[in-house]
C-alpha cells in the first residue's frame, strides 16, 4: 500500500504543478481511485500526509480541498518562502557547479526572448520557464533539504504566482528581475543574490489582495 500512497501524492502534487487544481477545490476522490485501481485507504493515507504539510486540509462531509490561504495565511508563508528562496540563490552563488551555471544562464535568456518576443502573452509558458529558473537556483545551492522546502512552501501559493504573469507587464519585469538575479549568482556575490531574490519572490499587500480576489 505504501507504493499506491507513493503515486497517489505524486499524481496530486504534479496536478498542483500543472495548475489542474484550483485553491479551495475538491479533490475528486472516486476519480483518483478510478484511475489508480486503489481502494479508499491509500487514498486517505496519502490525504494525511498531504495535510501534514499544508498543502491540502480535509473538510467534514466535504473530503479533501486544495489549500486556499486567507490574506494572512498568504502574507505569512511568503514571508518564510521569501527567505528560502533567497537563502537558496545566496548558497547558489558560492556553491553552483558549473553545469548549473549554464543552465541558468541559458534559462534567463530564454525568460528574456519570452518578454522581448511575445510580451504580456502566452502568460503560462512564461511561467514554466519561470519555475524552471527557480528550480535552477535552488538545485545551484547543493542543499536537497532546503530544496524540499522550497517546492512545499511553492506549492501553497503556486496558482497566485501563475496568476500574477497575467497582469500587464509582469513577464517584462520578472525576466528582467532573473538576469539580475543570474548575473548575482554568476559573479558570487552571496549577499546580492540573496537580497535580489527575496525582493523578487515577495508581492506587495495589494497586490496579494488582487491575486486572492481574482483567484475567487
Amino acid at each position: 500500500m505504501a507504493g499506491q500512497t507513493e503515486t497517489l501524492i505524486g499524481a496530486i502534487l504534479a496536478d498542483i504543478d500543472a495548475g489542474r487544481l484550483a485553491p479551495g477545490q475538491e479533490i475528486d476522490e472516486a476519480a483518483l481511485a478510478s484511475h489508480h485501481g486503489v481502494s479508499r485507504t491509500p487514498i486517505r493515507e496519502a490525504y494525511i500526509q498531504l495535510e501534514a504539510t499544508g498543502l491540502i486540509r480535509r473538510l467534514p462531509r466535504k473530503g479533501a480541498v486544495l489549500f486556499k490561504p486567507t490574506l494572512e495565511e498568504f502574507l505569512a508563508i511568503q514571508e518564510v518562502h521569501a527567505q528560502l528562496e533567497g537563502q537558496a540563490a545566496g548558497l547558489a552563488a558560492r556553491r553552483i557547479s558549473p553545469d548549473l551555471r549554464a543552465e541558468l544562464e541559458r534559462i534567463a535568456k530564454h525568460c528574456e526572448a519570452h518578454a522581448t518576443s511575445k510580451g504580456d502573452a502566452d502568460p503560462d509558458g512564461y511561467y514554466q520557464l519561470n519555475l524552471r529558473f527557480h528550480e535552477t537556483v535552488a538545485l545551484g545551492a547543493a542543499n536537497p533539504f532546503l530544496v524540499e522546502m522550497i517546492k512545499t512552501n511553492a506549492r501553497k501559493l503556486m496558482a497566485y504566482y501563475r496568476a500574477r504573469y497575467r497582469y500587464p507587464g509582469a513577464i517584462a519585469q520578472s525576466a528582467l528581475e532573473h538576469r539580475e538575479i543570474a548575473e548575482l549568482i554568476l559573479s558570487h556575490d552571496r549577499n546580492g543574490a540573496e537580497a535580489a531574490m527575496r525582493a523578487h519572490v515577495q508581492f506587495d499587500q495589494v497586490t496579494v489582495m488582487d491575486l486572492l480576489a481574482a483567484l475567487g
